[in-house]
């Protein structure tokens, strides 16, 4: 897969030493991985709310964990944006690409836009994970979430589910390939949900044509792709 990558020079220009530099990545890359098979242009069109980013993850720095308590971040390893709008934008084109959706939109969005879902991640876990012993070099990826779908017109959540991808082959320090990673486990996460809206169906509706406003219980969603094997 290819990551893009921007690099900048960081620091003063020095003959003493190498200047570091400072490498910075974006998330969705071209060369994603998306699921095959024929799109139903039929399908659902859907909104995509803005995020909610756990605290810790909200910083430039591209984050690994180390054990289950130390966060690692290095000053020349970044993000080229702000990482809820990176999220929210690969997301929004993996979610895109699965058969049983039409569209999707990213907020914010016109007033007067009309879809068949809202749907709101709260990304709890996007990183690396190294092993406790400073002396590993196999670490794993993972991207944890919970997720709603919400039906627009009164903001009922009609769906929840959640997405606990975790994906081994890393090797630590490799932060090109470590974003690759994340790209493939926000696709797994994409599929989680474009399979929640096969599932969910139509937005429900009432002989006359008005949204019905009493639901039951919201449907709960499992998790299709966890655990992932190493490639």
């Amino acid at each position: 897969m290819v990551v893009v990558l921007l690099l900048t020079l960081g620091g003063c220009f020095s003959l003493s030493r190498k200047t570091p530099v400072l490498e910075q990545y974006v998330l969705g890359s071209p060369a994603a991985e998306v699921r095959a098979g024929p799109s139903d242009r039929a399908g659902f069109t859907i909104g995509l709310r803005r995020l909610d980013l756990a605290p810790y993850l909200a910083i430039p720095a591209i984050v690994v964990r180390r054990g289950d308590q130390q966060i690692v971040t290095s000053e020349f390893h970044r993000w080229g944006e702000e990482l809820s709008e990176g999220i929210n934008r690969a997301f929004a084109r993996f979610l895109a690409a699965e058969p049983s959706v039409r569209a999707v939109d990213v907020a914010p969005w016109s007033v007067r836009s009309k879809y068949d879902y809202l749907v709101q991640l709260h990304i709890l876990h996007f990183e690396g994970a190294a092993p406790e012993e400073t002396a590993g070099t196999e670490g794993e990826v993972r991207v944890v979430a919970n997720w709603e779908m919400i039906r627009q017109a009164d903001g009922v959540v009609l769906a929840r589910g959640a997405t606990d991808h975790r994906q081994g082959g890393w090797r630590v320090g490799d932060y090109a390939g470590l974003v690759t990673l994340l790209d493939q486990g926000l696709t797994a996460m994409a599929q989680d949900v474009g399979a929640c809206l096969v599932r969910l169906g139509p937005v429900p509706v009432r002989t006359t044509g008005t949204v019905e406003s009493a639901v039951g219980p919201a449907l709960a969603c499992v998790a299709q792709s966890q655990n992932a094997n190493a490639r």
